[in-house]
Order: C-alpha cells, then sequence, then structure tokens
C-alpha cells in the first residue's frame, strides 16, 4: 500500500444508496479512502440540505478523483453540480454507467 493512499469521493443520487455503498466496499478493499454523500434520509430540513450539500463539495476538495455512480445512466441536477464542480477544480471524473 502506498504512503498515502488515494482519496476517491462518491457522487450520485440518493436513491443510488445501496449502489454507492457497494461501490465503496469496493474501493475500501482496493485500499482506497472512499467520502461519500450522507445518508440523512428524507426528512430534512432545506437549511440541513443545503449544509450536507456544501458539505460534499467539500469532500470533493479533498478527494483525489470522483466517482459517479449513476445506474442506467442517470444523473440528476444535484450531481450535475458536483460533476461541474469537480471538473472545474481538476479532478478526474469516472461513471459507473455510460453516460
Amino acid at each position: 500500500m502506498p504512503d498515502r493512499p488515494e482519496i476517491v469521493c462518491i457522487c450520485g443520487s440518493m436513491r443510488f444508496v445501496e449502489e454507492m455503498r457497494a461501490a465503496s466496499l469496493e474501493l475500501t478493499f482496493a485500499g482506497v479512502i472512499v467520502v461519500a454523500p450522507d445518508e440523512a434520509g428524507e426528512l430534512i430540513t432545506d437549511e440541513q440540505k443545503a449544509v450536507l450539500d456544501a458539505l460534499h463539495l467539500r469532500k470533493i476538495d479533498l478527494a483525489d478523483r470522483v466517482l459517479v455512480v449513476n445506474p442506467g445512466g442517470y444523473i440528476g441536477e444535484s450531481t450535475r453540480r458536483e460533476i461541474a464542480y469537480a471538473q472545474a477544480r481538476g479532478k478526474p471524473v469516472s461513471f459507473t454507467d455510460p453516460v
């Protein structure tokens, strides 16, 4: 294992939480540090969602690259913003499914 493992930020719609968990586990077993969205559920306020969204952008800042979990090629509005944010900062972005 290298001195500093790669850090990957997982992005994607929370409708794919199980797929994101599976991707996280696979990456972790490969020796990667994974940062992913928080599972806050549906009962959060708009203010809480804004806080979580801002924190997720900071996770992208910490990452070496971004993995978008997008079964069937689906990418929602929030994930599109995260992809644009990552690309604007020069982070490589890959996808689990063709876009």
